[in-house]
């Protein structure tokens, strides 16, 4: 069984940066994950283009250079390639861990390629990677997403895009440009006033001119294989469809950090006990990096203000060490 100071479970941004900070220090460590190298940008949108600048997205001293001030997801999949291969981090991909038992100085940590045994975890594991689903009858049809690459597929097809944030109003619209004829079931009675500002007054004249069409206050009720049942203001009616494109947004799997014995409070922002020092939980030895910091409040951490997690929880094993 091979032994390791550190496991990192996440070879996110932040899992990144955790791995440098481990890696200046001295300490034998290694990155799992599930997927391939920051396996939610790489699901992000292909044309996606950031809100935050390159040099807000910059770890480990290795300059962003982008052709544009704010960079799209290709030049981030290309800058954290360079970044892993700068600091010849000790990664571990489309290894997933499954569990973890055992107490600081001797995890056990149970993987898709192996037994490992670790002294400290760190868990910067994101959410992007698991759907906030609708649980409604026929979510599970091929012809529903909730992920969206590429807009080439919908050219000519009735689609339903549901939500009203930055996703689906991103989507609506690329969808329309492309030649769809798109539908959004909103639950609320506007648009997500978070709506990016150069986005938000797009999607709504596209709605207040019909070219795309909007049914607000609306839950998506039942899916079929050729159309959609829906509901407003109590009663159902039906629409034709080809594709769902469901932007109901992510979550973490708090489930796995409870597992761990991480105590998650019953607020209804669910946030996992972290010291804001160190980032170590309520268990010694287990720290968390990153967006899971936030539990449900996915919006709290981002890459830009969470980078240096790496230097706390390194800090903090080097002063337990001393």
């Amino acid at each position: 069984m091979d032994k390791i100071d550190v496991a990192v479970i996440g070879a996110g941004p932040i899992g990144l940066s955790v791995g440098i900070a481990l890696e200046k220090a001295g300490l034998d460590y290694l990155i799992f994950d599930k997927g391939c190298l920051v396996n939610s940008l790489y699901n992000f949108p292909d044309k996606m283009t950031y809100f935050s600048t390159s040099r807000l997205l910059e770890i480990g001293d290795v300059p962003f250079i982008s052709h544009n001030e704010k960079p799209t997801r290709d030049e981030s999949l290309e800058y954290y390639r360079r970044v892993a291969e700068h600091w010849n981090l000790k990664l571990s991909l489309y290894n997933e861990v499954k569990r973890i038992d055992g107490q600081e100085g001797s995890f056990f940590l149970e993987s898709k390629m192996g037994d490992y045994k670790a002294s400290r975890i760190v868990l910067s594991t994101g959410f992007y990677d698991r759907p906030r689903l609708m649980n409604i009858p026929g979510e599970d049809l091929p012809k529903v997403t909730h992920y969206y690459r590429n807009a080439h597929p919908y050219f000519g097809q009735k689609a339903l895009v549901v939500g009203a944030a930055n996703s689906a109003c991103d989507v609506a619209l690329e969808l329309w440009r492309t030649g769809a004829e798109v539908i959004m079931a909103i639950r609320g009675d506007q648009i997500n006033p978070r709506v990016k500002y150069w986005i938000k007054p797009n999607i709504e004249n596209r709605i207040k001119d019909g070219a795309i069409k909007a049914f607000f206050n609306t839950e998506v009720k039942e899916i079929r294989e050729r159309e959609v049942l829906l509901e407003k203001a109590g009663k159902e009616f039906v629409i034709e469809n080809d594709f769902v494109l469901a932007m109901t947004g992510y979550q973490p799997d708090l489930n796995f950090l409870q597992r761990c014995g991480i105590v998650v409070d019953r607020s209804p922002g669910q946030i996992p006990e972290c010291a804001e020092d160190s980032r170590e939980t309520n268990v010694p030895g287990i720290y968390l990096a990153g967006v899971i910091c936030g539990g449900l409040l996915t919006s709290k951490y981002f890459i830009e203000n969470s980078r240096h997690h790496g230097q706390l929880i390194v800090d903090d094993i080097l002063a337990k060490e001393k």
